[in-house]
């Protein structure tokens, strides 16, 4: 390491760590409204510490325990430049996630300084076997970094509810199956909900056991399963809610119903099999059109090369 390079690392460390420090004393930082309220409105102290009960420690606990203020404003900061929190909580309630949209800020900044930590990591060693810095292409780096981080939790929380739905659908044949036999069987739609609940296991069943649990706690069955419904976007689930309202407020016939739903799905999963597998086969042929085939003909025409060489000298 050059003496530049170690004196521009100490300068950018120390004015990194004069800016905070200046940003976050009590004269320069600015003291939201919740705060000065907060001493007023609670009823009661808090409780001792020594009588609480015992948390799970994680990457989202120790963030903000450790960078508290920065952590905020930055997941303020994110919540404005991106915006958007219709969608992230309609996605967070698909999931069936008890998170809310500020904790999702807040692992969004967690990932985005992860980033720009591995890629300043990136930039030094770069720097470090190359002997020099080139500052521009340090900066582009860490702002790819620390942008791809942000951007990369939410496009893994869009992963995971595509994951789940798929799960739900894949699940929802056997559980309309079930629901059918109990519904024929005698017992009434709330009745074989709670059955089906009890006896399977899967993301479908928690969601109609959270359902149940919500309808015994007060809530109506009926707005319940609406709920459910509104939480996803896949039809068929909308279809098979839809069901089990018109089953409930009219008394109609279900076991038919539940049993055509469940046909239904499972077409539509071979569909889905049928399209996979025709994209597979055309993405299969791209190794055999720029690999295999430029080999073979490679290996075809080499010889004839050779001899016309060999001939012309």
């Amino acid at each position: 390491m050059t003496a530049a390079l170690a004196g521009m690392l100490l300068g950018l460390a120390a004015a990194t760590g004069v800016l905070l420090v200046v940003t976050f004393v009590p004269p320069f930082r600015s003291v939201r409204l919740v705060d000065r309220l907060a001493p007023y409105v609670h009823d009661t102290p808090p409780p001792s510490r020594l009588l609480g009960t015992v948390t799970e420690a994680g990457l989202l606990t120790a963030a903000r325990r450790l960078f508290g203020p920065v952590v905020a404003d930055g997941a303020r900061l994110v919540d404005r430049v991106l915006g958007g929190r219709t969608a992230v909580r309609r996605r967070l309630e698909a999931l069936g996630s008890d998170a809310t949209v500020e904790d999702l800020r807040v692992e969004q900044v967690v990932w985005g300084g992860l980033g720009l930590l591995g890629a300043a990591l990136v930039a030094a060693v770069g720097s470090l076997l190359s002997g020099s810095v080139n500052v521009l292409s340090v900066a582009l780096l860490c702002v790819a970094g620390l942008v791809g981080g942000v951007l990369g939790r939410d496009w893994w929380l869009t992963q995971q509810v595509r994951r789940r739905e798929e799960l739900l659908l894949a699940e929802f044949p056997v559980v309309a199956e079930l629901l059918a036999l109990a519904v024929t069987a005698g017992e009434g739609p709330a009745a074989a909900i709670a059955r089906v609940t009890r006896l399977s296991g899967g993301e479908l069943a928690r969601e109609l056991g959270a359902a149940l649990g919500r309808a015994r706690a007060g809530v109506p069955l009926a707005e319940a399963l609406q709920q459910l419904a509104d939480r996803t976007s896949l039809g068929a689930l909308a279809r098979f809610v839809d069901g089990l309202l018109v089953a409930l407020e009219r008394g109609t016939p279900l076991a038919e119903v539940l049993r055509a739903q469940a046909a239904d799905v499972r077409e539509a999963g071979k569909r889905r099999l049928l399209e996979a597998g025709g994209r597979k086969e055309i993405a299969m042929m791209v190794p055999v059109v720029f690999l295999v085939l430029p080999v073979t003909v490679l290996f075809a025409l080499y010889p004839g090369l050779i001899s016309i060489v060999s001939l012309a000298r």
